[in-house]
C-alpha cells in the first residue's frame, strides 16, 4: 500500500453504453467507500463534457439500494459522450476543474478514444506536478481493446444477439418452401468483428443451423463469393441467415453500408445500412425474397438478458481500479484476465495495463480464428466466446417488466466560472 492521498474521487462513463457499465460504476463506488481517505465519491455528467463544465453529482448521497441496482440497470447511468479533448485549452480546463474540487483519483469508463483521454490527462497531471491517480476502466461491446481478454460489456451483447439469431432462425425457417428467402441481421462493429462473429454461438456446434454467413469488417466483401455462398446455402436449407458488421468494406476499403452525406462526432461517415445494401444486392441479382433485421440500440442495452459473467467481471473491473488508486497507481487500465484449467474450466482476473498501450489501438479477430472461406468463424472463435456469455443475471420485476434504477443526481455545487 503507497502512501495515502486524501481526496476525492471521480468517475464518469463515455462513449456508447453497454449492459453492464453501470456494473463498473457501481463495483468503483463500492470500493471507495471502503477507504478513509476518500472524503467525497463524484459522478460526472456526460462523461469529460461533465467535466468541463464542472457538472457533477454526489454519488455518496444516492441511497444503496440504487447503487446496487445499478447492476442490472442498462444505459450510462451517469449520462456519456463523444467528446475528445484536443485543445490544450481543454485539459488546463480539467486539471483546474480537479483542483478546485480536490479531485485525486479520476475512473473513466470507456473504450479506445476515452483510454486516450484518460491517458492525456494522466500525462498533463503529470507535467503539471498535480499528485492523482488515474485509471481507466475498460468498456466496449465491440471488444477491441488491446491486452484484455474481453472488455465488459461484449459478452452480454453476443449472448443477446446469438439468442436473437437462433429465434429469427426458427421464424423464417419454418416459413421456408421451395421459393427460397433470405435475412438479413446488421449487428454493431465498425472495424472488428466481433460482435458478428460472436453470433456464432447461435449455431451450438451444428453447422447447419444459422446463421449460415458471418459477414466481417476484416474481410473484403466480394460480392460474386457472397451470392454464390447464399445460393448455395438457400439449395440446401430454403432459406439463409446472414448476419453482417455495419462496417463490412468491399475490396477498395470503401464501407458498404457508409452514409457519407452524414458524419458522426470523430468525422466517420454513419453507418447503418449494410444490411439494406445486401438486402437490394441479392433481390436485385437473385430475386430471391429478402427482409432485413437492424439490432441497433437494442443489442447494448439488453440488460434483461445480460451475461452473469461478463456483469460480474464488469464490477470487478470497477473495484480493482480503486484498489490500483489505493496501490499508488495511474495511467493504467484495468484488464480482465483468463485462466484456463486442466479441465477446461475457465476463471477470472484482473491486472493493469499502461494506458499507453491502449490509446487508440484495436484488437481485431486473429487470423486463424476465420474460416478460410471468409463467411465464417472456427472453433478457436468458440472456444474464446463461450465463457463470455455463462450465467444470467436475477433482474428485479415490478408489473411484469424488468425494475431499473435512475440516479437522482443530487448536484454538487460549482466552484469555478463557466468555461469560456
Amino acid at each position: 500500500m503507497s502512501e495515502e492521498l486524501v481526496g476525492n474521487v471521480l468517475v464518469g462513463q463515455s462513449g456508447g453504453p453497454t449492459a453492464v457499465i453501470n456494473a463498473s460504476i457501481e463495483g468503483v463506488i463500492a470500493e471507495a467507500l471502503n477507504h478513509d481517505c476518500i472524503e467525497e465519491i463524484y459522478g460526472a455528467l456526460n462523461g469529460v463534457l461533465g467535466i468541463l463544465n464542472e457538472d457533477f453529482i454526489d454519488l455518496a448521497a444516492e441511497s444503496q439500494q440504487t447503487i446496487r441496482g445499478l447492476r442490472s440497470t442498462p444505459g450510462a447511468a451517469l449520462g456519456t459522450c463523444r467528446y475528445k479533448l484536443k485543445k490544450q485549452a481543454d485539459f488546463e480546463r480539467v486539471l483546474e476543474v480537479f483542483k478546485a474540487h480536490n479531485i485525486r483519483y479520476f475512473f473513466y469508463a470507456g473504450g479506445n478514444d476515452s483510454q486516450d483521454t484518460s491517458h492525456k490527462i494522466h500525462l498533463e497531471a503529470v507535467k503539471r506536478g498535480y499528485d492523482m491517480r488515474i485509471i481507466g476502466v475498460p468498456k466496449t461491446i465491440d471488444n477491441d481493446l488491446p491486452h484484455t481478454d474481453n472488455c465488459p460489456g461484449y459478452g452480454s451483447v453476443i449472448k443477446y444477439n446469438s439468442a436473437t439469431v437462433m429465434e429469427v432462425g426458427f421464424d423464417v425457417s419454418s416459413m421456408a418452401t421451395d421459393d427460397g428467402s433470405c435475412c438479413i441481421i446488421e449487428v454493431m462493429g465498425r472495424s472488428a468483428g466481433w460482435i458478428a462473429a460472436g453470433t456464432v454461438l447461435a449455431k451450438r456446434g451444428n453447422p447447419d443451423n444459422p446463421p449460415h454467413i458471418i459477414l466481417l469488417p476484416e474481410i473484403p466483401f466480394e460480392e460474386e463469393k457472397f451470392l454464390a455462398k447464399v445460393k448455395e446455402t438457400v439449395d440446401a436449407h430454403k432459406y439463409c441467415i446472414v448476419v453482417v458488421g455495419e462496417g463490412i468494406k468491399d475490396t477498395d476499403g470503401h464501407e458498404v453500408g457508409a452514409d457519407k452525406t452524414r458524419l458522426d462526432a470523430f468525422g466517420h461517415p454513419v453507418l447503418a445500412g449494410a444490411a439494406e445494401e445486401l438486402k437490394e444486392i441479392i433481390q436485385g441479382k437473385m430475386n430471391l425474397k429478402t427482409r432485413t433485421v437492424l439490432l441497433g440500440y437494442a443489442q447494448r442495452a439488453a440488460a434483461h438478458f445480460a451475461s452473469l459473467t461478463d456483469t460480474t467481471n464488469g464490477f470487478a473491473c470497477g473495484e480493482a481500479a480503486v484498489r490500483a488508486a489505493m496501490d499508488g497507481q495511474s495511467g493504467q487500465m484495468v484488464k480482465i484476465v483468463r485462466t484456463t484449467a486442466a479441465d477446461g474450466s475457465v476463471s477470472w482476473s484482473t491486472g493493469l495495463q499502461p494506458l499507453g498501450d491502449i490509446a487508440n489501438v484495436e484488437h481485431f479477430i486473429p487470423k486463424d480464428w476465420i474460416s478460410d472461406d471468409g463467411f465464417m468463424v472456427n472453433e478457436k472463435f468458440v472456444e474464446y466466446a463461450t465463457p463470455l456469455i455463462e450465467g444470467e443475471v436475477a433482474i428485479p420485476t415490478e408489473h411484469g417488466l424488468p425494475k431499473y434504477v435512475v440516479l437522482e443526481k443530487n448536484k454538487v455545487e460549482k466552484k469555478l466560472a463557466p468555461r469560456a
